[in-house]
This record gives C-alpha cells, sequence and structure tokens, in this order.
C-alpha cells in the first residue's frame, strides 16, 4: 500500500514539473494536471459497506416464474365443460343429430381463429391465421396502405426561437461597427408542404425575424422585424420522378427498400389469399371429421351386429356344453366365447375410439372411434368438449357418380386455387420491383424554384395609419415592392451506379426465382388434381365391389345359418369354424364396404379441394366489410376525371399502373344451367340409390339385390352419372 502511494505521488509531482516547464501556472490548469494524475485512484473500502455474499435472492426470488398482469377472461363455455362420455355411461346419451352444412356454420361462426387438426394454436400462435389478419396487415403502420399513402399526407411545421446574445467581439466589422454586440433575436417559422404523385413536392413558407440590436449601422429608427412569405416546388426530372414509380416505391424509397401503395395493396392481397386459404383448411377439415365421425357410427353398428351374432353362436354352443352334448365341446364353447369377446373388444375401440394423432388428411382415417371423432369435430366447430349430447351426423354420403371433365377442371384449378392466386401477386410486386428499380440507374436531376415576397419594418403590424414605408413589416408586405425568385437545376449521380446495378439484377433474380416457383406450383396443382380424379374413379369402382362382397357375405352367412340350425350334432361341429369365419367375413365386407363410400365421397371433395371450388362446393362465400358511403363516392369521382396522359408526361400526370384484373368471382355457374354428360350415346341415366344405411340405434338393411332398373345385377351395381359439379347431391 505504501508503495502504491509513493508511485502516485510521483506521478502528481511529474505532472506539476511538466505544467512549469510549459509555463501553464494557472491554478485551473494546475488542479486538472492534479486530477488527470489519478486516472487509477479508487475510494477507500469501507466496513460500513462491506458486501455479503448471500446468493439466497438469486437461487428464489430472482429465478422464480411469475404470471404476467394481464386481465383474462374466464368463458363460461369453457368452464362449465361436462366431463367426457366414455364407456362407463350409465345411461344413452342424448343424440345431436347435426347436417354437414350446419356444422361448417357453426365452425366458421365460432371461428375467429383458423383451427386446425393439430395443436398449433398452442405450438406456434403466431402462425395460427385469424379473421383479423387482413385487417392488421392492411393497418400496419410500416408497411400498409394508410402507411404508404400517408407518405402523400400535407405536412404543417412550426417553429420558434429566441436568442439574447451579449459578447464582445474582436472585430469590429462582424459586429456591425461595434465591439460589444447586444442582440435580442426571435425567429418564427411555419410552412405546409405536400408531396404530389409524381414525386413533386410543394412547399408554403412564412418566416418571421425579429433582430434588434445595437449595430450603429442599423438605421433610425430600427428596423427589426423581417416578414418573408416563400412558395417553393422541387420536381424530379429522371431518378425519383413518375407517377408509376412513386405507387410502386414511394417518394422515399431506395434499392431493396420500396413500399409504395400498390405493394402496400399486394401485401393486403396476399394476406386475403392466406385467409382465404386458413378458412378453406378449415371447411375441409370439418367436413372429412364429419365424415370420420359417419364411417364410425357404421363401423360401429357393423361390429354391434356381428357382436350379436357371435353372441348368439356363443349361446347355443353353451347350451350344448352345459348339457354335455356333442357340439359343445370345451374348444368349441371356448372358441364361440373368444370370439364374442374379441367383437366385444371391437365394439368398445369402435364405441370410445383410440387417440391418434391429429395432422391434418384427405383421406379417410377410420381408426378414431365415434367418442373420439365426435370431439374432434366439436373442437373444429368451436363447440365444448363434452354437453352431454353425442353428435350424430344426419347427411347421407353422395352415392351418385360425378364425373369431371379433364379439360374444364384443369383450366378451373390453374386459375381458382388460392395459392397460384398468392404467387400471382407475388410475381405481379416482383415485376414492379423490377420496374422502378430501373429508375434507380438514371441521375438525379431536380428542378427547383422559389419565389418570395419579403416586408421590412419597424413594427410588426399597426393599426394606426401608416406614417414610414417601413413603419410597419406586414404591410410593407403586402406592398409587393419586395419580390424574388430563384430557379435552378440540382444534379446528383453517383459514379458506376454499383448500388442501382445491385438492385436490378437482385429484382431480376427475384423475378426469375419467383415465376420459376409459380410454374411449378402450376405443375404440382396439375399432378395432385390428376391423382384427385383418379382416385374418385378408383373409389367409385371400389365401392360397387366392396358393396358386392357385402352382399355375397351376408347371402353366405344366412345359408351357413340356415345349414348350421338344420344340422345334426356330428354337422354342427364341422360347420362351426365356418359360421365363425363367415361372422367376421360379414362384419369386415360391411365396414369395407362403408369405408369404400366415404373414400368415394372424400375424393370428389378432395377434387373441388384441388381445383380450388371446395368453398363454392360448402356454398362458403367471403366478402370484405362494406366502406363508408363517401369512399365509393370519391372512387366514382377520380375515375370520372382520369384522362389517358402519354406517358412521357408521366412525371406529370399518368394514367394508374395496371396491377390487377378485376375482382375475383368466386361463385360458379349454377349446376342446373350445366350440361349433363350423355353415356353411351343415350340420355342421362336415371339415379337409382343403393340401399340406404341406417344409423347404429336402427337395424341394417337387407332385401334382395335390384334388378337392371333398379340397381343390382350379377355384373355388379351401376351408380347414375351426374355433371362435373356435382351440386346438386352435395346435400
Amino acid at each position: 500500500m505504501k508503495l502504491r502511494r509513493l508511485f502516485r505521488l510521483n506521478r502528481v509531482l511529474g505532472g506539476l514539473t511538466a505544467l512549469k516547464r510549459r509555463k501553464l501556472r494557472s491554478p485551473i490548469a494546475l488542479l486538472l494536471a492534479a486530477l488527470a494524475a489519478f486516472p487509477g485512484c479508487g475510494l477507500k473500502r469501507s466496513d460500513n459497506f462491506r458486501f455479503e455474499r448471500n446468493l439466497t435472492p438469486f437461487y428464489t426470488e430472482a429465478t422464480e416464474i411469475t404470471y404476467p398482469d394481464v386481465a383474462t377472461v374466464s368463458y363460461e363455455e369453457v368452464t362449465s365443460t361436462q366431463a367426457p362420455l366414455t364407456l362407463d355411461a350409465d345411461s344413452r346419451p342424448e343424440f345431436w343429430d347435426l347436417t354437414l352444412q350446419e356444422a361448417i356454420q357453426r365452425g366458421l361462426g365460432n371461428s375467429p381463429v383458423m383451427r386446425d387438426m393439430g395443436a398449433l394454436v398452442l405450438q406456434a400462435p403466431q402462425n395460427v391465421r385469424t379473421m383479423f389478419d387482413p385487417s392488421i396487415d392492411e393497418t400496419d403502420p410500416r408497411f400498409g396502405v394508410e402507411a404508404a399513402l400517408s407518405a402523400f399526407d400535407a405536412s404543417f411545421e412550426a417553429q420558434a426561437f429566441f436568442e439574447n446574445n451579449d459578447r464582445a467581439l474582436n472585430n469590429v466589422f462582424f459586429g456591425g461597427g461595434t465591439r460589444i454586440l447586444k442582440q435580442d433575436l426571435h425567429n418564427y417559422q411555419a410552412q405546409l408542404s405536400k408531396r404530389a404523385a409524381n414525386g413533386g413536392e410543394f412547399t408554403l413558407r412564412k418566416i418571421i425575424d425579429y433582430d434588434l440590436n445595437n449595430s450603429p449601422g442599423n438605421d433610425d429608427p430600427n428596423k427589426p422585424w423581417t416578414i418573408q412569405m416563400e412558395t417553393e416546388f422541387r420536381q424530379p426530372l429522371l431518378q425519383g420522378a413518375g407517377v408509376d414509380f412513386n405507387r410502386i416505391a414511394g417518394p422515399d424509397g431506395r434499392p431493396g427498400a420500396m413500399n409504395g401503395v400498390l405493394l402496400a395493396r399486394i401485401n393486403t392481397d396476399i394476406s386475403l389469399a392466406d385467409f382465404e386459404i386458413a378458412v378453406r383448411n378449415l371447411v375441409n377439415d370439418i367436413e372429412n371429421t364429419y365424415w370420420e365421425l359417419y364411417y364410425a357410427y357404421r363401423d360401429l353398428d357393423a361390429k354391434i351386429a356381428a357382436r350379436d351374432r357371435a353372441l348368439e353362436t356363443w349361446r347355443s354352443i353353451n347350451a350344448l356344453h352345459v348339457t354335455d352334448r356333442r357340439g359343445g365341446e370345451a374348444e368349441k364353447e371356448a372358441q364361440a366365447r373368444e370370439q364374442y369377446y374379441r367383437l366385444e373388444e371391437e365394439v368398445q375401440n369402435a364405441l370410445a375410439g383410440r387417440l391418434t394423432d391429429d395432422t391434418r388428411t384427405n383421406s379417410l382415417r377410420g381408426s378414431g372411434g365415434v367418442h373420439t371423432s365426435e370431439r374432434r369435430l366439436r373442437r373444429l366447430m368451436g363447440e365444448p368438449p363434452s354437453d352431454g349430447r353425442l353428435i350424430r351426423p344426419l347427411d347421407e354420403p353422395l352415392m351418385a357418380r360425378v364425373v369431371f371433365d379433364w379439360s374444364e377442371i384443369l383450366v378451373e384449378g390453374l386459375s381458382r386455387r388460392a395459392e397460384l392466386r398468392k404467387q400471382k401477386w407475388q410475381v405481379k410486386r416482383r415485376e414492379m420491383e423490377l420496374a422502378a428499380s430501373r429508375n434507380f440507374l438514371l441521375p438525379r436531376i431536380d428542378a427547383v424554384g422559389r419565389y418570395r415576397w419579403r416586408g421590412l419594418g419597424h413594427r410588426f403590424t399597426n393599426a394606426e395609419r401608416q406614417v414610414d414605408t417601413f413603419d410597419n413589416a406586414f404591410q410593407n408586405l403586402t406592398t409587393g415592392n419586395f419580390q424574388e425568385w430563384q430557379l435552378g437545376v440540382e444534379v446528383e449521380m453517383p459514379v458506376g451506379y454499383r448500388q442501382g446495378h445491385a438492385g436490378v439484377r437482385n429484382a431480376e433474380l427475384s423475378l426469375k426465382r419467383d415465376r420459376a416457383i409459380l410454374e411449378e406450383q402450376e405443375k404440382q396443382v396439375a399432378h395432385e388434381l390428376s391423382q384427385a380424379v383418379a382416385e374418385v374413379e378408383r373409389a367409385y369402382t371400389t365401392s360397387q365391389t366392396s358393396y358386392n362382397r357385402r352382399m355375397a357375405a351376408m347371402q353366405h352367412l344366412d345359408a351357413l345359418q340356415n345349414s348350421y340350425e338344420d344340422a345334426d350334432e356330428n354337422e354342427k361341429t364341422r360347420l362351426l369354424d365356418l359360421l365363425l369365419d363367415a361372422q367376421r367375413r360379414l362384419a369386415d365386407a360391411e365396414t369395407s364396404y362403408y369405408r369404400g363410400l366415404l373414400e368415394y365421397n372424400l375424393a370428389v371433395k378432395n377434387v373441388h379441394l384441388q381445383k380450388g371450388s371446395l368453398l363454392d362446393f360448402n356454398e362458403v362465400f367471403l366478402s370484405e366489410g362494406p366502406w363508408p358511403g363517401k369512399a365509393y363516392y370519391d372512387a366514382a369521382r377520380r375515375e370520372e376525371s382520369r384522362r389517358p396522359i402519354p406517358r412521357v408526361l408521366n412525371y406529370i400526370f399518368s394514367s394508374p399502373f395496371p396491377i390487377s384484373q378485376g375482382p375475383y368471382d368466386q361463385r360458379i355457374a349454377p349446376a342446373d344451367e350445366l350440361p349433363l354428360p350423355i353415356r353411351d350415346g343415350e340420355g342421362p341415366t336415371a339415379a337409382p340409390r343403393l340401399p340406404d344405411p341406417q344409423l347404429p340405434d336402427q337395424q341394417l338393411p337387407t332385401g334382395e339385390p335390384l334388378n337392371s332398373e333398379g340397381v343390382m345385377g350379377e355384373a355388379g351395381f351401376v351408380l347414375p352419372v351426374e355433371n362435373s359439379y356435382g351440386q346438386t347431391l352435395a346435400r
């Protein structure tokens, strides 16, 4: 410690010696030198401020997880949710018969947030689409339409400064004839500026100066008031000029940083396309889940019927086993009992369902079960998980054949698919960015003009009669005796245009990339549409086959059942295996029949999904909310005022840059206006139907195969032909 103090003292003495050599003997200089000599000195450590090494707060309070101070709302429908339906339910629940149209209507009405099959709202809420997103994007204060238009708003600025100067001057010239200048100085300025659509800027400015000083050169009486009224314009002639450029890049646009009103409007259109895709996906998920629930009921119905048949078989064999008769051997009784419990297990799984991954799929899962599929449908509809009722689909699946005209739906898919429309907006954005980027390869040449009126006076204003010309500054201004003007040209040009060329090249590459993506998207749409159409034909054909299989399995079981009942004890032993196998085959055939039927419905739905008409197919239409009445009036008035102007005058006036082909009409032609396809040179075939499948609480349909006039023959089931849209069969 002593050595450290001696070292510091030597530094102080050395600093003072240096100052003495330089003849800096001022007390202030000596004080500054003394302070500079202690750059590393510190405060003396005091025992009163000794730090206690207690890290307990850092391991407790500092690392606690806290809740934000945000008011939360507990919705009554959420807090009052009932317990889910399970296999242990004491009574049969009340059924809620629901049509697909009602399910979609409820799902859209209860969906400010577009739900999905996964838990995206919990895992990545920032990626969830909502009904507020288009409005949020349009009102974005940085990149929205209003933000882009604000660059052309009129701007008012005002300022006022007051100074009092008291200074000694070494030069009489700078003091106006005095070495001791005393001055009272005020400055007031106000201006109104407006940016035009062609890039020009116009300014109206008023400047008031008050300069009262003791300069001997001033007039007597002193005239400290000066008033200026001036107008100014600045018009770009090359770079930054033109209505098109300013609407694309904005008046403050730079290469790679453009935010004009046209680009902002495209951002809104892209957001609308994203919203339409989210609504379409929600409708698609609701329809998929609706038919999943329908299949779950049919599958449960088939398994219940198979279980009941197995139960009857087990009871008959068990009766023989109890009386120790032939045909009731222990192994036969155990075999029949095993079949019953296996089918009972399948019934339980078909009713309760198994947990599956909640990812989107456009094919039939068939493994959810009634309860699980019903809860999934409730979630997509925005309903509580359970309310004591069990949703039961009321609509029947489509059974008529739907024939799609390939050339027609291909054109429709390439023009109406929302993803393609979104990418086309992106391509249009790149085209406009490229056009605006080429403007930055021009030199900056601005025409500048200014016109000014001046006034000088002893007073700012005076209500009395003016005696001297300069007695009243305001009146002196209005005489117009002092007028000034200025015209000029400003030129600014970077050597080499390195940034401009980089911007153009980047815009060209971005445009090529987005066009390549659009081309690949169109190819993908064509492939998906082709696959969807082929799937319709496959599902339709297999639905016929599965129906024939079901009828054959039913007839086979009936024949075996009759043979088993009429057989003697020895014959029953031989027929038991065949009977149990026939029961399983019929259950599998019934399940396969309904699976094929619903796969056909989903295949028809998927064609509409791939060609962009799913919302029309489900009678869902999107529209913007109404604008204020004056907005329509202003739009009509501006449209009437437009005149075709040569492009050479683009920096003054211009017709708008075309970016859109008009409004997108979501509706398609009604089905009754479309011609029906002709088959085999004949008129449209009649529309026979399959036997109507019944709900689980009713019996299975029975009956003989239909004839050629009805439906069924040895060659199989013939379904009717419908038009390419199938709208009349949708509901």
